[in-house]
């Protein structure tokens, strides 16, 4: 399983979001993107993280920086999960998990003594050019806006 470090090109995607459009990576090019990894859309944490995103979109903005978010839930869900809280910013499904393997985020997981494979929260700044500029594995849902502010106004 590849553990992507900054300097990295960014794994290439092409996923459809929660309207059914095909997104992108080579979309973004000539801007900075915030590329976030959740488990489970409408999950108390995962709403935690996408409302953050929601919330600080004018800061992200200014600091030039565009978002998407992904997870392995079907568009429709994504779609439910985007109007319940107002997101209006792409949710990409990766239904194969694909692009989270590519990225290093579909990794063994456990809980009540039981394993299974699933998303490890993690998000990843990607630069103008496509190259990964900082990696957070295993973040925590209030940390993935700060720490992509702080990667950038230091």
């Amino acid at each position: 399983m590849p553990t992507l470090k900054p300097g990295d090109a960014a794994p290439e995607f092409e996923l459809l979001d929660q309207n059914g459009k095909k997104v992108g990576l080579s979309g973004f090019r000539g801007r900075k993107l915030l590329v976030y990894f959740y488990p489970k859309a409408d999950t108390p944490g995962c709403t935690k993280q996408a409302c953050s995103v929601r919330d600080h979109r004018a800061d992200l903005n200014d600091l030039g920086i565009a978002v998407v978010g992904i997870s392995p839930d079907a568009p429709e869900k994504q779609k439910k999960f985007d109007e319940k809280y107002n997101l209006s910013f792409p949710l990409l499904s990766d239904l194969d998990h694909t692009v989270a393997d590519a990225y290093g985020v579909w990794r063994d997981k456990s809980m009540y003594g039981r394993v299974f494979k699933g998303i490890t929260r993690s998000s990843f700044l990607v630069d103008e050019r496509g190259k990964i500029t900082h990696v957070w594995y295993n973040v925590k849902p209030q940390d993935t806006v700060p720490k992509a502010q702080e990667a950038l106004t230091g």
